[in-house]
Formats: C-alpha cells, sequence, structure tokens
C-alpha cells in the first residue's frame, strides 16, 4: 500500500509541475528530465525550459576570445 500511495504522489506532484510551468511536456519526459539531473543544482523552471545550466553560458565578453 506504502508503494502505491508514493506512486501517486509522485504522480500528483508531476502534474502540478506541469501544471505550474505552463510546458506542453509530458509527465514522462518530465519525469525522465528530473531523473536526468537528479544531483545537479539547478533551477526547476530553467531545467524545464531547456535553458542551459549557468557553468555552461558563456559571458558576452569573453565570446570575442574564442
Amino acid at each position: 500500500m506504502t508503494q502505491i500511495w508514493i506512486a501517486l504522489c509522485i504522480v500528483l506532484m508531476l502534474a502540478f509541475i506541469r501544471f505550474q510551468s505552463k510546458l506542453k511536456k509530458s509527465l514522462q519526459q518530465i519525469l525522465q528530465l528530473l531523473q536526468l539531473n537528479l544531483f545537479e543544482k539547478r533551477d526547476l523552471l530553467s531545467l524545464l525550459r531547456g535553458d542551459p545550466p549557468l557553468e555552461r553560458r558563456i559571458p558576452i565578453n569573453q565570446l570575442a576570445l574564442l
């Protein structure tokens, strides 16, 4: 019974995240994205939008050096 309740809570949280983010991704896509980025500290909405992590962004003033 505990596993059923936990699974139900997870589905409800994923549905709430989908509702709050107003994105058209499926619950399965959101779950896969969260699983792949489980140990990365990132903003949830930027992760769902597909923004690159802050560490990978190159400042504009350093683009001229490349």
